[in-house]
């Protein structure tokens, strides 16, 4: 059975209500910065510090940095790899996100393992990273 991140969370910061705007958590190795975001475009955004990108097809129109964001919306029928100029690491309020762990946003569910994280919406669709592999689903 997976634990709920909020066991640990809460006891730092209350623990994420839809009413809430934005969650931000990081992975214990801190090579993985997530934001989930109720706004607009429900979804969770996750960049990567350091990888072997495993996309390296940029795309014609994309002249920033490619193969380290992903994201997946709350009704999207893949993940995403981003065309990014900014980070989000350094958000304020974020939070670990304990190996073993998930946590649950936007129609989200995001599960941080010694392997890697994984963020999948209801219907199955979402992304794994690590600093190794990324995949979209």
């Amino acid at each position: 059975m997976k634990k709920a991140a909020c066991l640990t969370l809460c006891l730092i910061a209350p623990c994420p209500t839809l009413a809430q705007e934005t969650v931000a958590f990081v992975t214990p190795s801190g090579n993985i910065q997530c934001v989930m975001s109720a706004g607009a475009y429900r979804s969770v955004t996750c960049e990567l510090r350091s990888l072997t990108p495993s996309f390296l097809d940029r795309p014609a129109d994309c002249d920033l940095d490619y193969g380290a964001s992903f994201r997946i919306g709350e009704e999207a029928l893949t993940g995403e790899v981003l065309c990014a100029g900014d980070t989000i690491f350094g958000t304020p309020n974020t939070q670990v996100l304990p190996y073993g762990y998930s946590l649950s946003h936007v129609g989200v569910t995001c599960q941080s393992e010694m392997t890697g994280l994984t963020c999948l919406n209801a219907g199955g669709h979402g992304f794994f990273v690590s600093k190794a592999r990324q995949q979209l689903f």
